[in-house]
C-alpha cells in the first residue's frame, strides 16, 4: 500500500502517515503541547518549510514516501501561498518547490479543502460533492473535490453596513467579519466569544442581537454557495461549531433559499479532528499523483 503523508499547516503544523483512509500510526506535532511556544505565527516562511519537513521526517522514520499532502492557511494557487491573512510572512512563497527539494511529489492545498477531503474520505463520500465551513480563528470553506477558482468563502460579502469591518484583510461586510473569533474579540472589546454567546442565553440584548447576526451571516454565507454550485450537506466544523444553533440555521437559511430547485439542504456538525485534516491532504495528494500518472500513460500512448 502507498505510503502518504498528510500535513495540516495553520498555528502549528501536525502529520501524519496515511494509509488508506485513516491515519496509520502517531501523529507528529509542532509545537509540543505545553510548549508555550505561538506556533508559526511570525517564523519566517522558510522556516516553516523546514519544520514542515522534519515533522514529515518523523513520521516516516526512514520509509520512502510516495506522495506529500500540505494544508496551508490561504490563497494556494500552483504550490504557491499568495495570500495568507493569519499567516502574513508566507504570502508569495512557493511551499510545494521548497519541499519538492526533498520529497517527489507535493501537493500543497487549501487547509479547509483539505478539511472538505477528509470529511469525504472517512465517510466513504469521495465521488460526491462535500462542503465544510471552518468556523475558528477565521473563517474557512473547503470543498470537495478541488476546482479551479480561490474559494475564499469566508471573505463573501453578507452585509452591506459600512459599521461591519471587523475582517482581518479590511474587507467590509465579510463573514468572517462576523463570524472570525478574531472579528469577534475585535468587535467586543469587553467580551471573550464565549462570554458573548453566553450572556446572549441569559437575555443581554447586545449579545443576543449579535448571536443572531451570526448565524443569519453563516446561512446567508450558506445560501451563495447554494445559488452558485446546488444544494446539498454542508459540514460544520472548527472550535466555534459549538457556538452553532442548528435549527436556527436551517430557519435562516430557508428564507434566503427560495427556489425548490434549491431547496433541501442539511446542515452536520463534525467534531474538530486533526486527523480528518491529515486524511484530506494525503488524499488529496494520493489523488493528484494518480491524476499525473494517467495523464502521462496517456501521452505514452499517443
Amino acid at each position: 500500500m502507498a505510503k502518504i503523508v498528510g500535513v495540516m499547516a495553520s498555528g502549528r503544523i501536525v502529520a501524519g502517515l496515511v494509509e488508506g483512509n485513516h491515519v496509520a500510526g502517531p501523529v507528529s506535532v509542532y509545537p509540543e503541547p505545553g510548549s508555550g511556544s505561538e506556533g508559526l505565527y511570525g517564523v519566517p516562511a522558510d522556516e516553516i518549510a523546514e519544520l514542515i519537513r522534519r515533522q514529515i521526517d518523523l513520521v516516516l522514520q526512514g520509509a520512502k514516501v510516495e506522495a506529500v499532502g500540505i494544508g496551508f492557511a490561504g490563497i494556494i494557487r500552483d504550490g504557491r501561498i499568495e495570500e495568507s491573512p493569519n499567516l502574513q510572512q508566507a504570502k508569495g512563497f512557493h511551499l510545494q518547490s521548497a519541499l519538492g527539494l526533498s520529497f517527489e511529489r507535493v501537493l500543497v492545498l487549501n487547509d479547509a479543502d483539505a478539511m472538505a477531503a477528509g470529511i469525504a474520505a472517512t465517510r466513504g463520500k469521495l465521488e460526491t460533492l462535500v462542503r465544510a465551513w471552518t468556523l475558528g480563528d477565521g473563517i474557512g470553506y473547503g470543498r470537495y473535490p478541488q476546482a479551479e477558482g480561490v474559494w475564499e468563502g469566508g471573505h463573501i460579502v453578507v452585509t452591506l453596513d459600512p459599521k461591519e469591518k471587523f475582517c482581518g484583510c479590511g474587507g467590509v461586510g465579510h463573514l468572517e467579519g462576523i463570524m472570525g473569533h478574531a472579528a469577534m474579540r475585535r468587535r467586543f472589546l469587553d467580551m471573550e466569544p464565549d462570554e458573548v454567546f453566553a450572556e446572549a442565553k441569559a437575555g443581554n440584548a447586545r449579545c443576543a442581537a449579535f448571536v443572531k447576526l451570526w448565524h443569519r451571516a453563516l446561512a446567508a454565507g450558506t445560501a451563495t454557495s447554494i445559488h452558485l454550485d446546488g444544494p446539498g450537506k454542508f459540514y460544520l466544523t472548527g472550535p466555534n461549531a459549538r457556538f452553532v444553533d442548528v435549527e436556527r440555521l436551517n430557519i435562516d437559511l430557508q428564507d434566503m433559499v427560495r427556489m425548490s430547485p434549491l431547496q433541501g439542504s442539511l446542515f452536520e456538525i463534525v467534531p474538530t479532528s486533526d486527523e480528518i485534516a491529515i486524511v484530506g491532504a494525503a488524499v488529496s495528494a494520493d489523488r493528484a499523483r494518480f491524476s499525473l500518472v494517467r495523464r502521462h500513460r496517456l501521452y505514452a500512448r499517443v
